[in-house]
């Protein structure tokens, strides 16, 4: 996450401020969507999970073997994550606090890099150099592949909700720095009654065989050029 949001992103994994328990975002396991990569073999080692949180994603890829690297602003995520790395013996996964719209040191590193809802978290003017960041840290060839909200994920009028972005938008933020291979709908899983502002009545979603709110999103396949 940004610089300039650390603190009300910590909270949220601290469970105060704005939620009431776990963020709706920790399912508990990868994004239905990103999993699915996982089994069709889609990523490759390195693999950097920008934006890691609790990082469920990256412990399942180290449990099969892949060598990753989690990073986000929030040192509770962080540390949550290490923990549950050392109780699962998954010594092929890292967690490191950092910002990613500026942080440096593994440049050429990864051949895959993945964002699991962390797009339309971060700030509009932190795209660009979240975009030249992650870019600089892969390798030639690498895979990139976003999970993000779509326009009308949520109602009009709440006081605070993700950036979500139209195909058009995600598109021109993207091809600055990568070559999109794939643009397509897709969703993602989340704890709608957490969510903060949330009106009473029902979202106008499906839900999952979980009782979890499907929200709209795009699934984007990018790579460097």
């Amino acid at each position: 996450m940004a610089s300039d949001q650390v603190l009300d992103w910590d909270s949220a994994y601290r469970g105060v401020g704005e939620f009431e328990g776990p963020p709706p975002w920790n399912i508990g396991e990868p994004q239905p969507e990103l999993a699915a990569l996982h089994r069709a073999g889609k990523f490759r080692s390195d693999v950097l999970d920008a934006g890691c949180g609790h990082a469920e994603l990256s412990l399942a890829l180290a449990a099969d073997g892949y060598t990753v690297v989690g990073m986000d602003l929030s040192p509770t995520a962080i540390a949550a994550a290490n923990r549950t790395a050392q109780e699962r013996n998954l010594s092929a996964a890292s967690f490191v606090q950092g910002d990613i719209t500026s942080f440096r040191g593994y440049d050429g590193r990864f051949n895959t890099v993945v964002d699991s809802t962390l797009f339309h978290s971060l700030p509009v003017e932190g795209r660009d150099g979240y975009l030249s960041s992650i870019h600089r840290a892969s390798a030639p060839g690498a895979a990139y592949y976003v999970l993000v909200f779509a326009k009308g994920a949520f109602p009009d009028g709440l006081e605070t909700k993700p950036n979500e972005v139209d195909e058009d938008e995600l598109r021109a933020a993207v091809s600055q720095y990568w070559v999109i291979d794939e643009i397509r709908p897709a969703f993602i899983h989340a704890n709608a009654t957490a969510i903060p502002g949330t009106p009473v009545e029902p979202l106008p979603h499906d839900q999952d065989e979980k009782g979890r709110v499907k929200f709209p999103a795009f699934l984007l396949t990018a790579h460097k050029g």
